[in-house]
């Protein structure tokens, strides 16, 4: 028997309580029953999202809310300024321009945070930007960036800001309304512990005017349309069939979530990914982003003369465990172990073990539980 775990970034574990929801028999959802649902489903977002204003939801994956997002906040031949840390931030250039949309693309080093700096700088030189595109977490390197810094440099320049937080929220703290975020988008399949398929939108006055002056197409991801019907009757309510079983999970999973309370989700996100990445050290190995790491998940350079697609290979075929590998540029150099959403420290110790092992297997030989112990020395003093 192969005992089969996720360990990476996206998608991730699912709590019993939260997998049993979705075995109930499907219920309508133009019923007042379904809408009861969906209104506690929506209170629990808001509360996620840790903001008062709407938080849409439709039936995407994160890339569909990343796409909602230049379709209802752009026009044709506008210009946008996309900060970006790697892969994923580098998506909101490939949109814009499916979109008739010219993006000045400025790209840290990956493996480093954005310069809030180069942004003002960026900034100032274009004064007809009046829309900055960027990420919480950037997935591909393991790198959080400081929000509410680039949220502030933002807002001086006259712009608003759009943040993909997709793999962030959940993990590191974020306050959409005390920071003033103007749009944050997330997905299911991260720190919502659900499986992927919905996509949610939070939006303010300020980006619900940049969305009526906006002039590129939309229709499935209209937020118009999304707005209204969260907000034109007694009970919320989406303008097309919602994932109703999805949905029915993420009542569930946020019940979870709020009953842990959302600093005490944060400080364990921290938590476990400082273990992992004593872990991680202890084994000899480096970090690939050791300035600005993410509490998300931790990216690790590759062992000398190995593809870390072989890392990834053995951690799957020999033990069962799927983390993840390097993306674009980093193919191959550096590989991904995820701490995200439903994990505790007896993943990390599991995780790093194996990780061990691997390396073993690879041809790089290790002291055996020096990086368990050094996880279980955080986790302890951690209280984890």
């Amino acid at each position: 028997m192969l005992k089969k775990y996720v360990m990476a970034p996206g998608p991730t574990p699912i709590p019993a309580e939260v997998l049993a929801e979705a075995s109930f028999p499907i219920i309508h959802h133009r019923t007042p029953q379904f809408q009861a649902i969906f209104k506690a489903a929506n209170e629990g977002l808001q509360l996620f999202f840790r903001t008062k204003n709407q938080v849409m939801t439709f039936a995407s994956v994160g890339t569909g809310a990343m796409e909602s997002a230049i379709s209802n906040l752009t026009s044709p031949g506008e210009k946008i300024l996309v900060a970006s840390s790697g892969h994923f931030g580098n998506r909101w250039a490939e949109i814009a321009k499916a979109y008739s949309v010219q993006a000045e693309l400025y790209e840290s080093e990956w493996g480093h945070a954005i310069d809030v700096e180069e942004v003002r700088k960026r900034l100032k030189a274009s004064p007809d930007v009046k829309i900055v595109f960027t990420t919480l977490n950037e997935t591909s390197t393991g790198v959080l960036n400081d929000i509410q810094a680039l949220t502030k440099i933002v807002h001086e320049a006259g712009a608003i800001i759009v943040v993909d937080a997709i793999s962030g929220l959940g993990a590191a703290p974020f306050e959409t309304d005390d920071w003033a975020v103007d749009v944050v988008l997330s997905g299911s399949q991260k720190g919502f512990m659900i499986p992927p398929g919905l996509a949610f939108v939070a939006i303010n006055q300020a980006g619900v005017e940049k969305n009526k002056a906006a002039k590129n197409p939309r229709f499935y991801f209209s937020y118009e349309k999304a707005l209204k019907k969260l907000t034109e009757e007694k009970m919320p309510d989406t303008p097309w069939t919602p994932a109703i079983s999805l949905v029915i999970q993420l009542k569930k999973a946020l019940e979870l979530i709020h009953q842990e309370g959302m600093e005490a989700v944060w400080k364990r996100h921290a938590a476990l990914a400082k273990a992992t990445r004593a872990g991680v050290e202890a084994l000899g190995l480096k970090l690939f982003a050791p300035t600005a790491p993410s509490p998300a998940l931790t990216s690790v350079i590759t062992v000398d003369g190995v593809d870390s697609g072989l890392i990834n290979k053995t951690f799957r075929d020999t033990y069962g465990i799927s983390i993840a590998g390097g993306q674009g540029k980093q193919k191959g150099k550096i590989f991904r172990l995820g701490h995200l959403g439903y994990a505790d420290g007896s993943d990390i110790i599991l995780e790093i073990a194996r990780l061990e092992m691997v390396l073993h297997k690879v041809g790089k030989k290790v002291a055996l539980g020096s990086g368990v112990k050094a996880v279980e020395e955080i986790l302890l003093a951690e209280n984890l």
